[in-house]
């Protein structure tokens, strides 16, 4: 009969989840010396949010000061660019316009503009309409923001070269491996059960929790762990709506926030494309296992008007279904913070868990690697 014992390995780091944010901090983790391996419970990196979004590189805008969305994004921002320029990773520097259309929307206007200021953004312009129809003439705006900072890049090549860092210093990534429960030892380490086509038995002093969607699966997985600890999850999908036509505007146009939401606004990729969204479609469930990634054209039918409000000249039935994205909230609150907790918060030594990491986690994902492993360094304890 075949023996039913599972294999067992050791590690001296496990990071949980191979997306931007997961991968960042594997390669900090291996740059630390250790031998890190990699937990993904898809059959690629990147398969779930880090695939499906604006890849926007954010200028740190709208955070509230002191967040860790505003600090990370700050930081991240320019190592971002620095790091894709170094490997080879496609980005462009477009900047973006925060508009407004009209004399009710300029408080917002100062409202992001206060905000901003107290992130510390030093090169955030506030011009009049008349400066940003001069930069973009199909633009409808009586005053704006200009962001020069604000960018897009290719993420599927910035999370291939944090792999190849990570890689390149030891790390190790195992696809179809997910999470099937996990216990502390005596000793103070982790053993995690894993699952899938080579299940076996791993254990680490230090299990970084970075799964996403299923960060709250993850981290109740683990004996010790009390449910308190453990923050709601809210599953918010965006929808995206591609322009059918060449683009009217070579920089990035967002409207004045509204509760809730960014607001319909107007991204490019990087071969020029416009694109529209995400909407803000909150589901009435919060299942990962049961996401529906499809997009309803019919959804498209509130983007006319608002789009509108900033682009006049939008010709009748020219949006087309994209693509979609689903948010790992903690909250529907559109600003609220990441959270990072360490052993202080949840009581299991060596424990890291990652919550409601959306954007901007690709802008900072540099900046959020490198400060998990120094919490791991600290024995998990928070800067």
């Amino acid at each position: 009969m075949p023996s039913t014992t599972l294999e067992r390995y050791d590690a001296d780091a496990v990071v949980i989840g191979a997306g931007v944010v997961g991968l960042a901090i594997a390669a900090a983790l291996a740059r630390q010396g250790r031998e890190v391996v990699i937990l993904e419970k898809n059959d690629a990196f990147g398969a779930e949010t880090s695939s499906r979004n604006s890849e926007v590189i954010h200028a740190g805008i709208y955070y509230e000061p002191g967040s860790l969305k505003g600090r990370f994004c700050i930081e991240g921002r320019d190592r971002l660019y620095a790091w894709c320029a170094e490997r080879g990773v496609q980005a462009h520097r477009c900047g973006k316009l925060v508009v407004a259309t009209d004399e009710g929307e300029l408080p917002g206007l100062e409202k992001v503009a206060a905000k901003a200021a107290g992130n510390d953004m030093t090169d955030l312009e506030a011009i009049d309409g008349a400066a940003a129809r001069a930069m973009e003439p199909n633009l409808n705006a009586i005053a704006a923001l200009w962001s020069p900072t604000t960018g897009i890049i290719d993420s599927h090549g910035l999370m291939a070269s944090l792999l190849g860092e990570a890689e390149d210093h030891g790390a190790a990534l195992a696809l179809n491996a997910p999470i099937e429960g996990g216990e502390t030892l005596t000793d103070g380490r982790i053993t995690l059960h894993v699952g899938g086509g080579a299940p076996c038995i791993l254990t680490t002093p230090v299990v970084v929790n970075a799964a996403g969607m299923w960060a709250r699966d993850v981290a109740l997985s683990i004996a010790g762990v009390p449910n308190q600890a453990v923050p709601s999850r809210v599953l918010t999908k965006g929808n995206y709506y591609a322009l059918t036509g060449k683009a009217p505007f070579s920089t990035l146009i967002y409207p004045v926030p509204t509760p809730g939401s960014l607001g319909v606004h107007l991204t490019l990729d990087l071969g020029g494309a416009a694109r529209f969204g995400p909407d803000v479609e909150t589901l009435d469930h919060n299942d990962p296992a049961r996401l529906d990634y499809s997009v309803d054209l019919a959804r498209a039918d509130s983007f006319y008007a608002a789009i509108r409000r900033y682009w006049s000249a939008l010709p009748d039935d020219s949006l087309r279904a994209d693509y979609a994205g689903v948010r790992p909230k903690i909250d529907v609150d559109y600003a609220a913070d990441f959270r990072i907790d360490g052993p202080e918060i949840h009581g299991v030594p060596g424990l890291i868990n990652l919550f409601g990491i959306e954007s901007p986690g690709l802008t900072g994902c540099l900046a959020i690697g490198d400060h998990v492993a120094g919490m791991a360094q600290r024995g998990g304890a928070a800067a």
